[in-house]
C-alpha cells in the first residue's frame, strides 16, 4: 500500500493520500518527468520488480520529491515464496548450522530457503540489493554482515523485511538483530583456565571489525583483570575465522620462549588450526598446551581429544531470526528489536592444569 498527495493518484493506485502541499504532482505527470510510462512508475512506487535500477533511481527521486510514500506495517503477499539468507563468507560447519536452523522455519512456513554470498565482504554491494528487489523474498536473513543506511532504506521503502544475525558492526537502533552473549562466552572461556591455574592466557580472535570477535575480547580481558592477570599486548591477536589463521597465529604463539601455557580460540575451526599447530611443534593438548574454542560445533567433541568450548546456539539462533523476519513481513511487530541468545562453556579434555 502507498500514500500520495492526490485523490487522483489514490484511485488509481490504490493508495490513501495525505494533504496535498505546493509543487505535487499526478503519477501520470512523475512518468512524464521520469520519461517513463505510468505503470512504471506504478511499479515503482509498489515496490514491484523488473525496473533497471537507473529507471528506479531517478522515479524514487521524483516521488519522494513530490511527497509519496509508502505506508508502513502493513503485510503484504509475497509471490516468490522464498525466504533469504544470505552470508558474509559461506564457510564450513558454522555455517551448516545457521542454514539448518534458518531451514527448519522455512519448511514449516511451506518457504523454500536461497542461500547468497557476497563473497567476504561485510557490507552488502547493489547488485545483491538489486537481486533482492527483483526476487521479492518473504524476508531476507544477513548473517555477520551490514546494510549502509541507503540500502537499508531502499529494503525498507520497498517493505522487504531483513533480519541481522550476529551482526559484524553495531545495527541502527531499528534494524531487528539477533546474537549471543559473546563477551559472557569469551568471560567464561578465560575464566574457565584461571581456575585450572593458567597465567599466561593467549586469544586468537577474528576480525578487529566485527563484532562479535571484540565482544569475546573483551570478555577475555575482564577475566584476566577479574583474576588479577596482566593482559600482555603479545598475546592479544586477531586471524579471519579459518583454519589457516588459527595455525598460522598458534605457530607463532607457541614456537616463541615464554609461550602461552592456554589459548582461547575465537571459533572452532581457528581452534582446529591450534590443534595442527601444537602437533607440528610436537606440544600435547592438554598436557603441553591447553585449548578453549567458541562454537560447539559437532566436529568439536570428534577432535583429538575433545575441544572444550563455549557453545553459541546457531540453529536456535537462525531459527529465531527467520521468525523475527517472517512476522515483519506479515506486519508483526517483534516487541524487542535486539535479542541475545545465551552462551554456556562445555568442558572436555582439551583443558588442563599448565605444565609444571
Amino acid at each position: 500500500m502507498v500514500t500520495g498527495p492526490t485523490s487522483r493518484a489514490r484511485q488509481k493506485e490504490g493508495a490513501t493520500s495525505q494533504p496535498a502541499s505546493r509543487g505535487t504532482a499526478t503519477l501520470a505527470e512523475i512518468a512524464r518527468q521520469a520519461g517513463v510510462s505510468a505503470p512504471t512508475v506504478s511499479k515503482v512506487l509498489n515496490g514491484r520488480a523488473h525496473v533497471a535500477p537507473a529507471t528506479r533511481d531517478k522515479v524514487e527521486a521524483l516521488l519522494r520529491n513530490h511527497g509519496y510514500r509508502r505506508r508502513r506495517g502493513i503485510a503484504r503477499p509475497r509471490p516468490s515464496g522464498l525466504l533469504e539468507l544470505v552470508f558474509h563468507e559461506l564457510i564450513s560447519m558454522w555455517a551448516t548450522e545457521i542454514i539448518r536452523g534458518a531451514e527448519n522455519v522455512a519448511r514449516q512456513e511451506g518457504l523454500t530457503l536461497v542461500l547468497s554470498e557476497v563473497a567476504g565482504r561485510e557490507e552488502m554491494g547493489q547488485p545483491w540489493v538489486d537481486g533482492v528487489l527483483t526476487r521479492d523474498p518473504a524476508g531476507v536473513i544477513l548473517v555477520m554482515s551490514d546494510l549502509t543506511a541507503a540500502q537499508r532504506d531502499l529494503l525498507v521503502s520497498r517493505d522487504v523485511p531483513f533480519v541481522v544475525m550476529d551482526p559484524a558492526g553495531y545495527p541502527a537502533d531499528d534494524v531487528p538483530s539477533i546474537g549471543t552473549t559473546n563477551y559472557q562466552g569469551g568471560y567464561s572461556a578465560t575464566r574457565h583456565l584461571l581456575e585450572l591455574g593458567h597465567r599466561r592466557i593467549a586469544v586468537i580472535g577474528g576480525p578487529e571489525s566485527v563484532l562479535c570477535s571484540r565482544a569475546r575480547i573483551d570478555g577475555y580481558r575482564a577475566a584476566l583483570e577479574t583474576g588479577g592477570v596482566a593482559c600482555e599486548d603479545r598475546f592479544v591477536r586477531h586471524g579471519t575465522f579459518q583454519t589457516e589463521a588459527g595455525h598460522r597465529i598458534a605457530r607463532d604463539l607457541l614456537a616463541g620462549p615464554d609461550r602461552p601455557t592456554a589459548i582461547f580460540a575465537g571459533n572452532d575451526v581457528q581452534a582446529m588450526g591450534v590443534y595442527q599447530a601444537a602437533r607440528e611443534l610436537g606440544l600435547r593438548i592438554p598436557e603441553d598446551v591447553s585449548v578453549v574454542g567458541f562454537d560447539d560445533l559437532s566436529v568439536s567433541s570428534w577432535m583429538g581429544p575433545p575441544l572444550t568450548t563455549v557453545r553459541q546456539p546457531l540453529v536456535d539462533m537462525a531459527e529465531a531470526a527467520a521468525r523475527v523476519v517472517l512476522d515483519l513481513g506479515r506486519g508483526v511487530d517483534p516487541g524487542m528489536r535486539r535479542v541475545e541468545l545465551a552462551t554456556n562453556l562445555v568442558v572436555r579434555d582439551s583443558t588442563a592444569p599448565p605444565p609444571a
